[in-house]
């Protein structure tokens, strides 16, 4: 299985990728295109978290986008891992429903920087 990752931080998602495929539990990198910024525009709040039905939904890269507007200097990356999240049919290490999805991951990220 992968996730989607998104940050403007191109060296945090080279160690996320490294941890994933030493993890078992891969990244993908997408790419967070300046028009997609536009679905997290709102004309009642100042940014909305959800996208805006522009016709271009992309809710994974609204998500990057959303989290972008308050990070500010802070690294920061988007892992989608919702669709790999859930299992419907045994697989390898994981059984049908919850897979636990992006805790090997992250555990393995986090061992890697300390």
């Amino acid at each position: 299985a992968a996730a989607g990752v998104m940050s403007k931080d191109a060296a945090l998602v080279n160690k996320l990728k490294e941890a994933g495929e030493s993890a078992g539990e891969r990244v993908w990198e997408l790419p967070m295109w300046d028009d997609y910024k536009e679905n997290v525009k709102s004309d009642i709040a100042d940014i909305r978290n959800v996208p805006g039905g522009k016709g271009y939904e992309a809710g994974a890269i609204a998500g990057a986008w959303f989290l972008q507007h308050f990070v500010e200097k802070t690294p920061w990356a988007h892992i989608d891992m919702a669709g790999p999240a859930w299992s419907i049919e045994r697989k390898h290490y994981t059984e049908k429903g919850g897979t636990g999805f992006g805790v090997r991951l992250l555990v393995e990220f986090l061992k890697r920087t300390r």
